[in-house]
């Protein structure tokens, strides 16, 4: 394999380049021999693992959360990720948009109305009656709850892993690296060299959803504007198109074409957001805005905890309930994103703080959400008829939204645009926007992938790296072949059976983490000496009364900054 990896000209580990992309290409090849058997192990798999698994999954990323707070709260919360003296390379303005844009820009695009009317029209809670106030709390909530802290939480783990391990131990930019203190020397055997194909393997499948999802968006949105259809071959042709703008991005790399795409498009998410708090319901929205803190807050001790536990009570129900197409789906999906954006969330933020690290990944992204989701959520459920006297008023004009994302979870945003001004052009801008994080999501994991293959922060070789932007858009639009009709239920199979390994190995990290932070050696630096009582009594004549200090127990030196 050396050889034929010389040949070729690859700069990689060729034992992870070559099995990784063989076992892409045999996915592939198979999907297109077998659609229908593949297609029913997948369900099988995801119906076994929703059911038996879905409590842990749950459980984990509480967990994953707790310790991060931990991590950043402790006294290794001022640890620098990389060497000492290393300062970030990235103003905090270009950090947050990197590593937002390349995270679940996409994501909110696509689910900022969906989600909200979903739980509106069908509240997951017993008890609470369709459209009504408390259905739209709790839509809000939810919504939030799976966007917010916990899905960065999922990402941020890895991220500090990646980051202390890579950046401090100056290991290789590989997953395997993470799993030192446990593996010490075995990363570079055959167990590490599993772990690495295992992460390629599962965020190659993890953008490849992304992709279908936001394929699937703007085709939804061509059809608004133009009546071109939505079907499959239509979205194969998007994703063709644009693959090839992520390569090109690929082939200028990281600063000039992830940082560029960005934050280009983290401002046009901006702005399309404004746009829709000013030619809304302003007041109403910005109301809902403070609000939806309060409402998160209050909910989020329950929704993290909960686990639909009750739902085999009723018949009706699926075998675990309705968490099994959200929560569970959620985190298996993110989880698969996990090395991609933990690697590359890493790369960026070299000299940070252990501290600014957790706090900045996790509060800031999540505070947009929340915002985002107040702004989009509130809005279509207003224009939808928010309160069963509202839709009374409304008469036949209610319901409108709710019956688009019924029909159609991708139409769901631009039947939103509908109801503003100059509809046209902002169901245009808004294609470009989810066109423009489907290229960043696919150009920020191409470069990653190409850094677990040469474990080098330098990217390969421009064509190793074309061939992973290629290997992504192939397996995106073979998954959509795959889904047909069945669409997103067809996507959310596939994911959640990929997520499960990955999920176990994210879970690895917390252990190896915490040897790592064990052998840090900084309870053992004196900020300075405490004075002796002495020092406060320079009259020789003055008796100091020893009973003062008989017994006291030495004080420990604090801990070092």
């Amino acid at each position: 394999m050396h050889q034929l990896a010389s040949r070729l000209g690859l700069r990689t580990d060729p034992t992870i380049f070559f099995i990784s992309a063989g076992l892409t290409l045999l996915f592939v090849l198979a999907l297109v021999i077998a659609p229908e058997p593949i297609g029913d192990a997948f369900a099988t798999g995801r119906a076994w693992i929703v059911t038996n698994l879905g409590w842990f999954f749950i459980l984990g990323v509480n967990v994953w959360l707790g310790f991060l707070i931990w991590a950043a709260c402790s006294r290794h919360g001022h640890i620098r990720l990389g060497p000492k003296g290393s300062r970030p390379e990235y103003t905090n303005l270009s950090w947050f948009t990197m590593l937002f844009a390349g995270g679940i820009g996409t994501v909110l695009m696509f689910w900022g109305v969906a989600e909200p009317i979903s739980h509106f029209a069908e509240p997951p809670l017993q008890g609470v009656t369709p459209f009504s106030e408390e259905a739209a709390q709790d839509a809000i909530s939810i919504a939030i709850y799976h966007l917010g802290l916990h899905t960065w939480a999922i990402f941020a783990l890895p991220g500090l892993a990646f980051a202390y391990f890579i950046n401090r131990y100056e290991l290789p930019v590989r997953v395997s690296s993470v799993f030192y203190p446990l593996l010490r020397e075995g990363i570079h055997g055959p167990v590490g060299k599993a772990i690495d194909i295992a992460s390629i393997l599962g965020t190659l499948f993890g953008v490849a959803v992304s992709l279908g999802l936001g394929s699937s968006q703007i085709a939804a949105g061509l059809d608004a504007l133009t009546g071109s259809g939505t079907g499959p071959g239509v979205q194969v042709m998007i994703l063709a198109v644009l693959t090839v703008v992520a390569i090109g991005s690929i082939v200028v790399g990281l600063d000039k074409g992830v940082k560029v795409l960005s934050n280009l498009n983290i401002g046009m998410a901006v702005a399309l957001m404004i746009f829709v708090l000013v030619f809304g319901s302003t007041l109403f929205l910005l109301r809902g805005i403070v609000e939806t803190f309060g409402l998160y807050f209050e909910n989020l001790p329950h929704l993290m905890f909960w686990n639909d536990m009750l739902a085999n009570e009723n018949p009706d129900n699926p075998p675990w309930g309705w968490q099994g197409s959200w929560t569970v789906f959620y985190w298996a999906w993110t989880v698969t994103w996990s090395p991609f954006i933990g690697l590359f969330v890493a790369r960026i933020s070299r000299g940070r703080t252990i501290r600014e690290f957790v706090f900045g990944v996790l509060l800031a992204p999540s505070l947009f959400t929340l915002v985002w989701f107040s702004i989009f959520g509130w809005q279509a459920m207003e224009f939808d008829g928010l309160g069963l006297a509202a839709r009374a008023a409304m008469g036949e004009s209610a319901g409108e939204i709710s019956a688009a994302v019924a029909e159609s979870v991708p139409l769901a945003m631009f039947a939103f645009f509908e109801h503003f001004p100059f509809t046209e052009f902002i169901q245009g801008f808004a294609v470009v926007i989810v066109a423009i994080f489907f290229a960043t999501s696919s150009d920020s994991a191409s470069l990653v992938v190409d850094m677990l293959c040469t474990g080098k922060p330098t990217p390969g070789p421009v064509g190793q790296r074309v061939f992973w932007g290629a290997a992504e858009g192939l397996v995106a639009a073979m998954l959509i072949i795959l889904a047909g009709e069945a669409g997103l239920t067809a996507l959310q199979q596939v994911i959640t059976v990929v997520g499960l390994p990955i999920f176990l190995l994210v879970c690895m990290m917390i252990p190896s983490l915490i040897r790592g932070f064990a052998e840090e050696d900084i309870e053992h630096i004196n900020i300075g000496t405490r004075p002796e009582l002495e020092a406060f009594h320079p009259d020789d004549d003055v008796e100091i009364d020893a009973r003062s200090t008989a017994g006291r127990t030495p004080e420990r030196p604090a801990p070092a900054e």
